[in-house]
């Protein structure tokens, strides 16, 4: 394949994998270092040291003495969660592009972690390592591992149809442990016949062999540091989140180069945030130590549930995949696991709700996770038949899970509980980032007696976090005792429903029709909603097509009608009718025949309710008509300060080394340049926002002028070759600087399409735990800072019986409008109701949405203080670019209402206020200059 040059390679790969900042900083460093060393078979190690050292001996975020290993190695520390795996990608993506070298050897310290590089080096793997590069698009790296080594793929380097490209040898250590066991030596060392030697042999002899070791403290052993030392690699690449050598006299690796800890993952939101729990109101030393850990097993099940409920709340609310947490129990010894596991299964703990949902672990001897075990541990992870996992001590790489949430420790201290050992395994975030919902970001340690200690520790420089919050469990605190519940809160027509099949009993041998829509018993336990008006369908059949109506035809008649009103058409009402009967025939009977006389009434009724009780929203498509486009417009540089001066040689190399590791060029190693503004071209495409391709003319011009300036100054190029060698970083920033102030944007205009008239109003999903936590919208909380934990309910006009709140002001907003007589319908919109999206591509999903007898509004209630807020600004100017193109829609296409903004501060929502009076003063009007880029075509 053509290489590119490596700081190219380096901007393209964390481009194309979309690498994390920690990510793209261990790749730059990785580039640095093949500048520096540029490692070869045999080479001489001292002075490729010394090179390391004098860059990466005194970095605050590097620890480099020596590569510890007979070949040029170094070690990149990550924390749990952030992403080695892809790191390891990025690695091979740049040494493959830049023709370093094409053969490279994985190793994975167990099978666990084994099957998983071989799962997310497939193509077809959802985690697939080289997504995006586009070296590997068409050619994708030949995977040789311990099952195919044997079949010669490796030896001839080819796929099946011949083609050359990347070979990733991916092996267990066990596979190439040189230990003899049984007088026989491991297979992949034997002779093979068709290469005359052993599969080893001939990796060993590879005179560009790259060696990437996963969890590289497990290689630090007499044998495993033996065996990776007979393959011979021109560089070892280790990552890990733990460089410390493992036993009872651990030591820090030597060879770090670039270390980014668990602390700057949380800040950077790349993990879950470490949480310490206790009970509310409760001294530990008033108790004896079992009763204590009764206690915390109890609580810890108890906050358990409680993020269970949560979970499945925001998968409903968002529509993602439900998570099944699990707590762990981590315990003393194999006597005190059997213990706990027997007392958790007993009818002594909530009336032996958990039998048959705990599962015992006990790690070896040696403190070692088997393959079998963290196999099992991952394996809950899928199943979610697990609620408790009791296991016995500390646990190991190989198994961390995106579904452990609440750690309980028993006779643990602090120190062993703050270990990346233990709080490593759940720090993995559900959904790949932060959410914003706290409980699904937080990884919870119930400790009631470690709990100042754990807060204390926290603090130290060289704990594991920071800061830790904290949660208080039992009534008062900040998650109630009583068993967590979940409230489902259907759409007004839904309920109707609902309601209508509730009151049509079948024949005395049958029980109630079973429907999808039927009412949760958790809702119906709680008295969350009164009964809604329902539908007067008086046969099973009526009420089954109901139900086809809206969960079927409907979503497709909505993109096929230009306005809800439509629904009132006889000839829409015959359309829906017709799709409906044919729809519930090929239910096999299932219920009884229909009359089509039968079937135009319910129809006609459902329609006729849909009109008056939903609030009709569209949902809009909007894309670009033109590539967006946007480029530097020529210009003369400002140069009058610049007066740099040469560096010789000697000189050059010590600067380089402390002053920037990754501008080691020129006389420093590497090709000298041709042309002198090459040096200055090179580090500017450096920079995201500069594709070479489309700006080099732009650049060169630029390059030429800075050339000139230093050529009045110096007297040969050879001294404006030593000015740009030494201060070619400084100079591209400061060029870059001016460029950005000379930057433009083409004018985009987009293209409008609506996707349905009106999307149909989803349930609800709401956490219902706690005692009272149903009120009347009318009454506000007694403290108003805990608003958030009651649903509210007795609307008239809201499109659903419940609601929650988020600040008392949207409560007082909810009795506005209901109040307003000229108020028709409104809702508190759920997750994807809207398809609002700022500027930078965040969702906006706003606080409530209210027809009159006039328009259809969008009101965002703030504190005062927030209306300036930058974000809050943001969002406002979508929400009211949004209400424009679906004014031009509905009102020029069908006549319906306008949209209007409102972004309203809570000073004005007032008892005596009215819609009309806060419409006045606070609507906000889209930028006229964006509102003329839209086609409504």
């Amino acid at each position: 394949m053509q290489t590119i040059d490596p700081k190219r390679a380096v901007t393209q790969v964390a481009q194309r994998l979309s690498l994390r900042k920690p990510q793209a900083e261990a790749l730059k460093r990785l580039d640095d270092i093949v500048d520096l060393i540029a490692p070869r078979k045999f080479m001489e190690l001292n002075a490729a040291r010394e090179v390391v050292r004098g860059v990466y001996g005194n970095l605050p975020d590097a620890a480099f003495e020596d590569f510890e290993r007979d070949f040029p190695s170094v070690c990149f520390a990550l924390a749990t969660g952030v992403g080695k795996t892809r790191l390891m990608g990025a690695f091979i993506s740049y040494l493959y592009m830049t023709g370093k070298s094409r053969n490279f050897f994985v190793l994975a310290p167990n099978l666990t972690i084994y099957d998983k590089l071989l799962a997310d080096f497939q193509p077809s793997s959802p985690k697939y390592v080289f997504r995006g590069i586009e070296a590997f698009a068409n050619n994708a790296p030949l995977i040789v591992n311990a099952e195919n080594y044997e079949e010669g793929r490796g030896v001839r380097g080819t796929d099946l149809f011949g083609r050359e490209g990347a070979i990733i040898n991916i092996f267990n250590i066990s596979k190439i442990n040189s230990e003899v066991r049984g007088g026989n030596a491991p297979r992949i060392k034997r002779l093979q016949e068709y290469i005359g030697d052993s599969y080893f042999a001939y990796l060993s002899g590879l005179d560009d062999l790259v060696l990437l070791m996963d969890e590289a403290h497990r290689y630090r052993g007499s044998a495993g540091a033996r065996a990776i030392a007979e393959l011979k690699p021109i560089l070892g690449l280790e990552v890990t989140a733990t460089p410390k050598t493992v036993g009872s006299k651990s030591e820090d690796f030597g060879n770090v180069v670039f270390r980014y800890d668990l602390p700057s993952a949380m800040e950077d939101g790349y993990v879950k945030e470490p949480a310490v729990g206790t009970r509310a109101n409760f001294d530990p030393k008033s108790v004896d130590d079992a009763t204590l850990e009764r206690i915390k097993l109890e609580d810890g099940v108890n906050y358990h549930e409680h993020v269970k409920v949560a979970l499945e709340t925001y998968a409903r609310q968002h529509d993602v995949r439900v998570v099944r947490p699990f707590m762990l129990v981590v315990t003393q010894d194999t006597t005190h696991a059997r213990q706990v596991r027997e007392f958790v299964e007993s009818d002594g703990f909530f009336d032996g709700r958990y039998k048959g949902r705990v599962i015992e672990i006990h790690s070896g001897t040696k403190g070692e996770e088997s393959d079998e075990n963290a196999l099992r541990l991952l394996n809950i992870e899928k199943s979610g038949d697990t609620d408790i996992v009791i296991h016995v001590n500390k646990l190991k790489e190989g198994w961390d899970v995106a579904n452990l949430f609440t750690i309980v420790p028993l006779r643990a201290s602090a120190s062993d509980i703050l270990t990346e050992q233990t709080l490593g395994r759940g720090l993995r975030l559900p959904y790949g980032k932060r959410t914003g919902v706290a409980v699904v970001d937080q990884l919870t340690v119930i400790a009631h007696e470690r709990f100042n200690d754990l807060i204390e520790k926290a603090k130290e420089d060289n704990g594991v976090t920071r800061s830790l919050k904290t949660v208080t469990i039992g009534d008062g605190g900040d998650v109630p005792s009583s068993k967590p519940v979940i409230v489902t809160a259907p759409s007004i027509i839904d309920q109707m429903v609902i309601q209508a099949a509730a009151q049509i009993k079948t024949p005395a041998d049958s029980a109630t029709v079973s429907l999808t829509y039927d009412q949760p018993a958790s809702s119906k336990a709680l008295g969350a909603a009164e009964p809604a008006p329902p539908f007067l369908f008086e046969k099973r059949e009526e009420v089954q097509l109901a139900k086809t109506v809206l969960s079927v035809v409907m979503p497709e008649i909505s993109r096929q009608v230009s306005s809800i009103k439509d629904l009132d058409d006889p000839k829409v009402v015959q359309r829906i009718t017709q799709t409906a009967l044919a729809a519930q025939k090929m239910q096999d009977g299932l219920f009884p025949v229909i009359t089509e006389a039968q079937a135009t009434a319910v129809v006609e009724e459902v329609c006729r309710q849909l009109v008056q009780r939903t609030i009709a929203i569209p949902r809009l498509t909007i894309t670009p008509k033109e590539q967006v486009s946007f480029g530097f417009s020529l210009f003369e540089l400002d140069l009058k300060s610049w007066n740099y001066q040469p560096l010789s040689k000697e000189l050059l190399i010590q600067v380089l080394r402390t002053e920037d590791r990754r501008t080691i060029s020129g006389e420093a190693g590497g090709e000298t340049p041709a042309r002198l503004e090459d040096y200055i071209v090179a580090k500017l495409v450096d920079y995201p926002e500069i594709d070479y391709d489309a700006h080099a003319a732009t650049l060169y011009d630029l390059a030429s002028q800075v050339v000139a300036h230093f050529r009045q100054k110096h007297s040969d190029d050879e001294k404006v070759r030593a000015v740009l060698q030494g201060h070619v970083r400084h100079v591209a920033e400061a060029i870059f600087v001016q460029m950005k102030q000379h930057m433009w944007r083409g004018q985009t205009n987009y293209r409008v399409t609506v996707n349905c008239a009106f999307d149909q109003l989803r349930p609800q999903t709401f956490d219902g735990t706690g005692s009272g936590v149903v009120r009347k919208f009318t009454e506000a909380a007694e403290k108003l800072s805990e608003t958030k934990r009651f649903i509210f309910t007795g609307f008239s006009k809201n499109c659903y019986q419940m609601a929650k709140f988020d600040s008392d002001t949207e409560r007082r907003m909810a009795v506005l409008l209901e109040r307003d007589p000229s108020v028709r319908l409104w809702m508190k919109p759920g997750p994807n109701q809207f398809k609002i999206f700022d500027t930078d591509g965040n969702p906006y999903q706003p606080d409530f949405v209210v027809e009159t007898a006039t328009e259809k509004l969008i009101i965002e209630a703030k504190r005062a203080s927030d209306m300036t807020d930058q974000i809050v600004q943001r969002k406002a100017d979508s929400a009211a670019l949004w209400c424009f193109i679906a004014t031009e829609f509905q009102s020029a296409a069908t006549g319906d209402k306008p949209w209007s903004y409102l972004l309203v501060p809570e000073t004005a929502v007032l008892e005596n206020a009215t819609i009309g009076g806060l419409a006045s003063t606070y609507t906000r009007i889209a930028d006229a200059d964006l509102r003329s880029r839209f086609d409504m075509g």
